[in-house]
């Protein structure tokens, strides 16, 4: 292998290790700017964009342990998204820039926790809320069992204390 693509088969693979979720992507006529806005949303959700010839990444993906299918990949352009931190941050990114720019990005599929997923699954995942969102729902489906059940109480002692008074009023 030549020494050029061996530095990119390496450059691909020590992403791969530092950021094990990504997302596959073909992109078609996205011309410089497009591509510099993409990767500055990309960027803030905290994620980055690398455009990887599709021999190099099945090779760096296989040295890496993660087997994806060449048939996935057919196309002249393909491109990886890497999640740094949050891959369903990544992934709402990326779907509200396919949404705003419909032919300049498909989305092939993608690994999420080491599995792989399907185009339309990235895509319900990108759907979920965020984690802090997810969190603060589940402390509040926490919150409301107990807040209910001192509501109970609260309106039995209460009860009693309007009935006490009621009746020495009379």
């Amino acid at each position: 292998m030549r020494e050029e693509k061996q530095f990119l088969m390496d450059e691909i693979q020590t992403k791969m290790v530092a950021s094990p979720d990504f997302i596959l992507t073909h992109y078609n006529k996205m011309n410089p700017n497009t591509a510099s806005q993409f990767r500055m949303k990309l960027s803030q959700a905290g994620g980055d964009f690398e455009v990887v010839k599709r021999r190099i990444l099945l090779k760096a993906a296989a040295a890496v342990g993660c087997t994806l299918e060449p048939k996935l990949l057919e196309g002249l352009h393909v491109g990886v998204v890497f999640a740094e931190h949050d891959p369903i941050q990544v992934a709402k990114a990326v779907f509200k820039f396919r949404q705003e720019n419909e032919e300049v990005l498909e989305i092939i599929g993608g690994r999420f926790e080491g599995r792989l997923y399907s185009a339309k699954d990235v895509e319900y995942l990108s759907k979920l809320p965020a984690k802090p969102e997810m969190q603060a729902q589940l402390l509040g489906l926490f919150e409301a069992v107990q807040s209910q059940t001192l509501g109970v109480m609260e309106a039995l002692i209460t009860s009693v204390v309007y009935c006490l008074d009621n009746k020495s009023k009379s």
